[in-house]
């Protein structure tokens, strides 16, 4: 009975837990620009009395590091602008949750932790990346132990992860209670690691996801790169050799910035105030280049004004931006924002959000998105082509 109550009460904390690391997570990223990445942590396994997965000579923590390096070396030559901050460049041991506080103290757009398996089976191959989540399989939550074992050697670590057992199932169910927020994102960076590794002639053992807390405790996307087995001989010289670690280096970075590529032009808004670019009609535009998104609420389809004599067939709406790039309309694409329709001319995209028939209505939308959109403005519709606002309302 007494053990059963402590197990009650231990998994009742971790759920505290993981929901109370979730709501940090939230508020932490709540004003944070995501168009852009301009910090990059990348942290290298294991280090100093933590050897990591080893073999002889052959060990974890000195394989990361220099890949690490050089992934780094190489963000920083292509794109100067980025920062790049690793959790450690020498034969140092750094606890899990400093990792992750790197992370969280410079407010980095992303975090990419590299490690190196290893296992009993010496047959086994092969490069994995993993994404925070529940563990589908056995072999997942084997991996996840191995590296959240770290915190063993960690003082006091009983306390500082809350009475988490890296070595005890039960210890994992947190993991079932979180939902990562950046989740679409670092399956994007995964997916992108693995399709490299794929060009790079390296077994794909695929994306995966798993409870590591050094990912838990991270407020970005993050993603943990398993190069290869250490136990398996041929992959282990491969990672030992100069050239197997440059090829590994090289497919991260190519991973990088194809990722970097797709989350920047999702975000490529430019946006237009009506002092910078009113928002009239572009000869090129009829009728039928509006479209809505999915999702659009039917309360505010268009809708002919009342009184008019003419029954001028108008409506309002809020442009949140334009872009030289047609986006696809999806909530993700627009802070989670679902009304969404866009209006194509000849060299821009313009996106709304509403059509409503009253202006009053317009202006409670635009205080509304302005939180997410600053340069937000009121435009409107007749006969779904813009018109000044001024004529909508019959002050011209």
């Amino acid at each position: 009975m007494i053990r059963a109550i402590a197990k009650f009460l231990f998994i009742n904390v971790t759920i505290y837990s993981a929901i109370s690391a979730f709501l940090c997570k939230s508020s932490f990223s709540a004003g944070k620009d995501d168009k852009h990445i301009t910090v990059v942590v990348i942290d290298p396994g294991h280090g100093g009395k933590d050897f990591g997965a080893s073999i002889g000579n052959s060990k974890e923590k000195d394989i990361v590091l220099d890949v690490a390096l050089n992934v780094g070396a190489r963000i920083k030559s292509a794109f100067p602008e980025i920062k790049v901050i690793y959790t450690r460049t020498t034969d140092v041991f750094i606890p899990l949750f400093e990792r992750a506080n790197i992370a969280n103290k410079n407010k980095a757009d992303l975090f990419i932790s590299i490690h190196v398996n290893g296992t009993e089976n010496p047959t086994a191959k092969g490069t994995e990346t993993f994404v925070l989540g529940q563990h589908r399989s056995k072999d997942n939550l084997e991996v996840a132990k191995k590296e959240n074992s770290v915190i063993l050697l960690e003082d006091d670590y009983n306390t500082r992860y809350e009475g988490f057992d890296p070595n005890s199932p039960e210890s994992y169910i947190m993991f079932e209670l979180v939902q990562d927020e950046y989740l679409e994102q670092s399956v994007m960076l995964a997916s992108a690691v693995q399709e490299q590794f794929r060009n790079a002639k390296r077994e794909d053992r695929s994306v995966k996801q798993a409870g590591f807390l050094v990912l838990r405790q991270t407020a970005m996307p993050s993603v943990l790169i398993e190069l290869g087995f250490i136990s398996h001989p041929k992959e282990r010289n491969f990672m030992m050799s100069e050239q197997g670690k440059a090829i590994l280096s090289a497919s991260i970075f190519n991973a990088f910035k194809n990722y970097k590529q797709k989350i920047e032009e999702k975000s490529s808004f430019v946006v237009h105030t009506e002092n910078s670019a009113s928002p009239q009609k572009n000869e090129t535009e009829s009728d039928d280049q509006v479209e809505s998104g999915t999702g659009v609420s039917q309360n505010v389809a268009e809708t002919k004004v009342a009184g008019d004599t003419n029954s001028r067939n108008i409506f309002y709406s809020v442009q949140i931006a334009a872009s030289k790039k047609k986006i696809e309309i999806k909530p993700s694409n627009f802070k989670g924002e679902k009304n969404i329709f866009m209006k194509e001319s000849k060299d821009m995209t313009r996106y709304y959000s509403g059509k409503f028939k009253n202006y009053e209505d317009a202006i409670k939308e635009k205080k509304r998105v302005e939180k997410k959109f600053s340069e937000a403005f009121i435009v409107a519709f007749e006969n779904n082509e813009l018109i000044s606002v001024k004529k909508a309302t019959g002050e011209m």
